[in-house]
């Protein structure tokens, strides 16, 4: 029950946590990089990122989980 609950947590963690840094360093660009210059292009661009790498990861978690 932990073991499942554990892989779970993980899965959520690997979602958001890639969705949280494709925003932190298109955020970064935008604003350090390129001085506001391209806000919110680049923001936008890399959450969408972050947010497709996110997907790839629970598809290929689950998988794996299903595998076993």
């Amino acid at each position: 029950m932990f073991g499942l609950l554990g892989e779970a947590l993980g899965i959520g963690i690997a979602v958001i946590g890639s969705i949280l840094a494709g925003l932190a360093f298109g955020y970064f660009l935008d604003n350090k990089v390129f001085d506001g210059r391209t806000y919110p292009w680049l923001t936008t661009i890399f959450l969408i990122l972050g947010a497709i790498g996110g997907f790839k990861n629970l598809f290929v978690m689950t998988k794996r989980r299903f595998k076993e």
